[in-house]
């Protein structure tokens, strides 16, 4: 699924996404680590894998996610 970081903190390595309908959904520092990722900006495109309702993993639109 495609979204757009909103906020990420790289003291936590957490932040939040939008996704194309505007819901604003956190991720937490096991999402972030999970994925490939040194940095995220706001405003940049990235794929999240949703486990329930809590994103499991971050990475970049560019970059494939696992499974």
């Amino acid at each position: 699924m495609q979204a757009t970081v909103r906020t990420f903190d790289p003291a936590t390595r957490s932040g939040s996404v939008f996704l194309d309908d505007g819901t604003e959904i956190p991720f937490g520092t096991a999402a972030f680590d999970a994925g490939p990722l040194r940095l995220l900006r706001s405003g940049q495109r990235v794929n999240i894998v949703m486990d329930g309702e809590d994103v499991s993993y971050v990475t970049l639109s560019t970059f494939p996610v696992p499974g």
